[in-house]
């Protein structure tokens, strides 16, 4: 190596710990003891707390399973081992636990007498992929064999509580336990919309009013009172935030940035903030950095928490809210998987 080439690499290579070392200063504001969560699995994430704190619930694609889909997992956090209580088959995504810890819903297509033969397509996209050297655009297929379903937290006592044509998924409980809040085109395949049922699948009511476009990943506020989520309605695809009454009344916009995608919104344990995640899609031939939000509802006051130079997403609190998870690649060079760290709220 040339003197000069050696003087460039340790110019470029400096730079690098330097830039390293300062996006990992900047995340030690709000996030204190960053720790791995998952690591045995092919990908994972969308992870979500135990009422306890003691396990969290996940998907995951398994080595070796045969399934190049995600299955559903839960794992002790203290032991770090992990069971499937998902069926095995099919498609499955959204798990979540009752607030007594006593169930758990996830959403599934194990009922599609043809689930197992869309697996050879997914394998063989991946093998064009990897042959070209690109990485596929994400799609969310909306599949219409899935369903939302209740059972044991080991897995047992499967019970379907969705039961119409056309995708129901994106479930998650309501601080009682009573209600169950989820997104569904029940009524047309265009029309995904925001639905409340009572936590045993009765009693369905429509709370959204956005036609042709895509409303979900909806949550509960600690009391109950609003659900946050995100819409598409003014841009294709460009997701933006919103809060709406669990009546239905006073829906109102958090974010309002169409250069801007905005997603994956959760509450904090106060009822007036969030954590989110966002990127910049202002360059079409840039590809986006996700990094993670924190967000005053009524101020709409915002801090960044993560810096990472890989993608950071799903957030969610622990119900004490000294905990945050959410799913990343960290570096930009490893599949995603699951990460917690010791959380610092930002100071107003």
């Amino acid at each position: 190596m040339s003197r000069l080439a050696v003087s460039l690499f340790l110019v470029v290579s400096g730079f690098a710990l330097a830039a390293d070392e300062d996006w990992q200063k900047q995340e030690a504001v709000h996030l204190k003891n960053i720790r791995q969560v998952t690591k045995d699995f092919v990908r994972a994430g969308e992870g979500y707390f135990s009422p306890d704190g003691k396990q969290v619930i996940f998907q995951a694609e398994e080595k070796e399973s045969g399934n190049p889909f995600y299955q559903i997992y839960t794992a002790d956090l203290e032991t770090g081992k992990f069971r499937r209580v998902s069926p095995g088959v099919g498609k499955t995504t959204c798990a979540y636990f009752a607030p007594d810890g006593k169930k758990i819903i996830f959403a599934s297509t194990h009922l599609d007498p043809d689930a197992k033969k869309h697996y050879e397509a997914e394998f063989k996209a991946r093998d064009e992929e990897k042959k070209a050297g690109k990485r596929r655009r994400y799609v969310w297929d909306f599949d219409p064999y899935m369903e939302i379903f209740e059972a044991n937290p080991d897995g047992t006592g499967i019970k379907r509580l969705t039961d119409s044509k056309g995708y129901d998924a994106e479930g998650s409980y309501s601080a009682d336990g009573k209600h169950i809040v989820f997104c569904s085109n029940r009524d047309g395949d265009e029309n995904l919309e925001l639905y409340i049922m009572d936590a045993d699948g009765k009693n369905v009511r429509k709370l959204t009013n956005a036609p042709k476009c895509y409303n979900g990943g909806p949550f509960f506020s600690p009391d109950g009172k609003k659900v946050i989520f995100r819409s598409d309605r003014k841009k294709k695809e460009h997701l933006q935030l919103f809060v709406i009454n669990s009546d239905g009344t006073g829906e109102k916009a958090l974010t309002d940035d169409l250069d801007w995608v905005h997603w994956a919104p959760y509450w904090y344990k106060d009822g007036k903030h969030i954590i989110y995640t966002a990127a910049d899609h202002s360059n079409p031939t840039a590809r986006p950095n996700y990094d993670l939000y924190w967000m005053n509802i009524e101020t709409g006051k915002k801090v960044r928490i993560t810096h990472a130079p890989g993608q950071d997403v799903l957030p969610v609190f622990s119900k004490d809210g000294t905990k945050l998870m959410w799913t990343s690649t960290r570096d930009g060079r490893q599949p995603a998987q699951l990460w917690i760290a010791d959380f610092v709220p930002p100071k107003e």
